[in-house]
């Protein structure tokens, strides 16, 4: 899980990861080391994303404050057991969802009533949570593509964009104790933009030719990218639009591993990629890094 480039070039481009030899640059960066939940603020001025898996995302601003999309932790396979708690996010500021599917959406009613913190998402899938009574309007706000917010306030912007995929909201009916499929809205992804850093969670999505579009007008540093292949792009597509359309300077991969289905790799995401100015940034599930 080596990062695409030797350390100290990697660092000499803004990036540090937690590692322990990190004070004794190698050949090529050893894998990012985990931190504990209660882990000290990030360094000042820096963003730090930690990937908990399938779409799980915790972003901590240099302001200190917390965004996590997709959250998915209590029952996702592939979360370190320390984070199936929802109270080891520490203080979480806001939740954004890209769609519906219960992979993305599971754990956000229950992480917004623990922190009493706004969920945003797709305004169809946010009708269904409100008229549905999962969360009151007053902390669930719905918006669309090419619709921004500010979450937390002044100085980070989330801006919905496209995503090729589907949603629905399966919802268990407390009273007939049956699951209910209610509209889930149009997917989506976001790009965080954090002043000086922007970042692309794609949420769930195949490749679609307007991702050029988006690489250009809002220019991300990172990208959240799938690459598990069956329900959203393979190590292949996930390399094309990484390599002809996206050009980003980081890419993380996530959306992979958790089922049999989603079988794609980094190492094959990597390898179709090629040469490359990318540097692809393979996590486990738990660990972070700062930009």
């Amino acid at each position: 899980m080596a990062l695409k480039n030797s350390l100290p070039l990697v660092c000499a481009a803004g990036i540090s990861m937690f590692i322990a030899a990190c004070a004794t640059p190698q050949a090529s960066a050893p894998a990012a080391a985990p931190m504990a939940a209660a882990s000290a603020p990030a360094a000042a001025g820096k963003v730090r994303v930690q990937w908990l898996g399938q779409a799980t995302t915790k972003i901590t601003a240099p302001n200190g404050k917390v965004i996590v999309i997709d959250p998915w932790l209590t029952t996702n396979p592939k979360t370190p057991e320390a984070y199936k708690r929802l109270e080891a996010l520490g203080k979480v500021d806001a939740i954004l969802v890209t769609h519906g599917h219960g992979d993305h959406f599971g754990d956000a009613p229950a992480l917004s009533k623990l922190n009493n913190a706004p969920l945003y998402g797709p305004a169809g899938l946010i009708t269904s949570v409100t008229t549905l009574g999962i969360l009151p309007a007053s902390q669930a706000i719905g918006f669309n593509k090419s619709g921004a917010v500010m979450p937390v306030g002044p100085g980070i912007t989330v801006t919905a964009v496209h995503a090729e995929h589907s949603s629905e909201l399966v919802y268990k009916n407390p009273e007939s104790g049956k699951n209910e499929v209610h509209v889930g809205g149009e997917p989506i992804g976001y790009i965080v933009d954090l002043g000086n850093f922007r970042i692309y969670h794609m949420g769930d999505t195949g490749v679609f030719g307007d991702m050029k579009w988006i690489a250009d007008y809002y220019k991300p540093d990172l990208i959240l990218m799938p690459i598990g292949g069956h329900y959203v792009m393979g190590p292949k597509d996930a390399a094309f639009a990484t390599r002809e359309l996206l050009h980003p300077k980081y890419v993380i991969p996530i959306h992979y591993g958790t089922t049999p289905l989603l079988k794609g790799t980094p190492e094959e995401f990597k390898a179709a990629l090629g040469n490359s100015s990318t540097a692809v940034i393979a996590l486990q599930p738990g660990e972070m890094v700062e930009f």
